[in-house]
């Protein structure tokens, strides 16, 4: 974990006309650098900048990232050509991947479900990292790293900054601090938790998750104006075409299904189309509102 941060903050060290390689707006490219959250549609950015990265299966990102000594970016040099990088950021990806498939299995357990239920349901999960960089703010009061809003995937794994605190969580309509501990990780229930589904054979069809018995975090990151800050966060994600509805033991006629069916690729794109700051996009997919 330590290494994983030292590696990660190697790329922010980079000169800017390096970075600047990688950036994008486009949330669908599979390898980006980019600022805040949602540049296009934002009236106020946010005080972040973050490299996201496509990491399973790590064999097929891999061969299509630049090998060419002579144009090959730096951070990827790093990363993929000196084994002591490459292993870092590979083992993290793969021992972060096993500890969610846990927790999914821990998760499904305590809703009544067979262990592998929710992994099952979800399909042959992508797994995401964005690397967050929090710069020192100069007015930290006027602006957030990120405001607050909740994870549209299934289960987000958090690596803190283990010296400098940000991540704040809504309880009890209050926010509170969620200080870094040495050797911790942060998990975050995601919508798609909160949704649920049941993979039928070979097809991405799932009636699943939790029916909102799990909800989703409400989190936000906040800036100072002494230290910069750091967090790594990896993110579970459902099979694109996987359909996203809760499980019939959760469905009764006392509990209807909250959530209208739909493709987990369908929602992704709907959330990244959007401000933060807009209405909670699991409030678009609800059954009573038309779409």
């Amino acid at each position: 974990m330590v290494k994983m941060m030292a590696t990660c903050l190697e790329f922010f060290r980079l000169p800017p006309e390096e970075k600047a390689k990688l950036y994008s707006d486009d949330p669908s490219k599979k390898i980006r650098l980019s600022t805040s959250f949602n540049v296009k549609k934002e009236l106020v950015h946010n005080w972040r900048d973050y490299l996201r990265l496509h990491c399973y299966p790590l064999e097929e990102y891999v061969p299509g990232w630049p090998s060419n000594p002579s144009s090959f970016n730096l951070f990827f040099l790093l990363l993929l050509l000196l084994p002591p990088r490459r292993e870092v950021v590979s083992a993290y990806c793969k021992e972060v991947r096993q500890l969610g498939f846990r927790l999914l299995g821990a998760i499904s357990q305590s809703l009544g479900l067979e262990e592998d239920h929710i992994e099952r349901a979800l399909g042959e999960q992508e797994q995401h990292m964005a690397i967050n960089y929090y710069p020192k703010c100069p007015e930290p009061e006027l602006t957030y790293g990120l405001p607050a809003h909740t994870d549209p995937n299934a289960l987000t794994i958090l690596l803190q900054d283990s010296d400098v605190a940000g991540l704040q969580v809504l309880r009890d309509s209050k926010w509170m601090a969620v200080d870094p501990k040495p050797t911790a990780l942060v998990i975050n229930i995601g919508d798609q938790l909160q949704v649920t589904m049941d993979r039928s054979h070979a097809l991405c069809c799932t009636e699943a998750l939790s029916n909102g018995r799990y909800n989703s975090v409400c989190h936000r990151a906040v800036v100072n104006s002494n230290k910069e800050r750091m967090s790594v966060a990896s993110f579970l994600c459902p099979c694109n075409n996987v359909i996203i509805s809760p499980p019939k033991e959760l469905v009764s006629e006392g509990a209807p299904a909250t959530y209208r069916r739909y493709t987990y690729d369908e929602y992704y794109k709907k959330f990244w189309s959007r401000n933060l700051d807009d209405e909670h996009c699991l409030e678009l997919f609800k059954r009573e509102k038309a779409f």
